[in-house]
């Protein structure tokens, strides 16, 4: 596979994570311009922002929990040499799951719908780990 197409799926990932960045900032400069929060209350990280607010930040946070083994084991692959097609393909599935999340997140939260994403995309990431380490225990020694 070539370079370009094992780190597509990674910038898709990380504009995802500016993107989600900006919207809860939007969202919170809001919530403070309208009077509905004031800064004070909020100043520490605490949780008293409203609940749209809170479902921005939620969407953010969640940016650094799942992709973070995400974007450990890109690197890892490309540096042993083990991402292909499969790599590629599951890439984009755990991606396109994370956009899916996020989307839910930030808009009804509907959590069977937000759980059924995450779910999706915790398989496809759990089969590229599984799949790169059978690889990287049955390759011949040496690196």
């Amino acid at each position: 596979m070539t370079i370009q197409a094992v780190l597509a799926p990674v910038f898709v990932q990380v504009a995802l994570i500016f993107a989600l960045l900006l919207w809860m900032g939007r969202v919170r400069f809001a919530e403070v311009r309208a009077g509905t929060v004031e800064p004070g209350d909020v100043g520490l990280g605490q949780r008293n922002w409203p609940a749209r607010a809170q479902q921005a930040a939620n969407a953010f946070s969640n940016q650094f929990e799942l992709p973070v083994l995400f974007l450990v084991l890109v690197p890892l692959a490309i540096l042993t040499k083990k991402a292909d097609l499969l790599f590629v393909v599951l890439s984009w599935v755990f991606v396109a799951t994370r956009v899916v999340h996020a989307g839910v997140y930030i808009t009804t939260n509907h959590i069977p719908h937000r759980f059924r994403a995450y779910l999706a995309g915790f398989v496809a990431l759990a089969a590229m780990w599984i799949v790169f380490a059978v690889r990287i225990v049955l390759a011949p020694a040496g690196i």
